[in-house]
C-alpha cells in the first residue's frame, strides 16, 4: 500500500495495489474507487482530503 497526498489540489490517493485499472466509481462526488479487471480495489482517490477529515491519516500508537 502506498499513500500519496496533493497538498495543493488537497487530493488524498491510497494506492492498494499495482493491478491495472479496469473500472472506477464514484461513491459520491469526493470520493473515487478504482478496481482491477479481478474486482478487487486498486486505489481510492478523495478530493479535498484535509476538507473531508481524511488527512492528515491519523496513526496509531500502539505498537
Amino acid at each position: 500500500m502506498r499513500t500519496t497526498y496533493d497538498e495543493t489540489d488537497d487530493i488524498l490517493v491510497v494506492h492498494l495495489s499495482e493491478k491495472e485499472i479496469v473500472r472506477e466509481t464514484s461513491q459520491d462526488w469526493n470520493t473515487h474507487i478504482s478496481y482491477a479487471a479481478d474486482g478487487t480495489i486498486v486505489e481510492v482517490v478523495v478530493l479535498e482530503a484535509s476538507k473531508q477529515g481524511a488527512w492528515p491519516l491519523l496513526r496509531s500508537s500502539a505498537a
